[in-house]
């Protein structure tokens, strides 16, 4: 990848090496990094990403804004609206 991206993690915090990303923060191979999940929740005090430089940590939210809410609520109704409507959706069959 090019050198000076910027890394945005806000699905699964073990998707990131973190003592990697905090050295590649350091060389300025990734230049500003934002995660909302690191790989052991609630975050361990030795983690690699506490204090590195350009790297914003925040407390799993990425989901909680309004919107991100009122979204989440409207699929859940549509879901059940189909399921009850006999055309279900968004089915796994294992």
């Amino acid at each position: 990848m090019k050198d000076g991206i910027i890394l945005i993690n806000t699905s699964r915090g073990p998707l990131i090496v973190e003592a990697d990303l905090r050295a590649a923060l350091e060389s300025g191979k990734v230049a500003y990094a934002a995660v909302d999940v690191v790989s052991s929740e609630p975050i361990q005090a030795d983690n690699p990403l506490l204090g590195a430089p350009n790297c914003i940590i925040t407390p799993h939210i990425a989901w909680a804004p309004k919107e991100s809410r009122a979204r989440l609520m409207n699929i859940a109704v549509g879901n059940l609206q189909a399921w009850l409507d006999g055309r279900p959706q968004n089915v796994v069959n294992p």
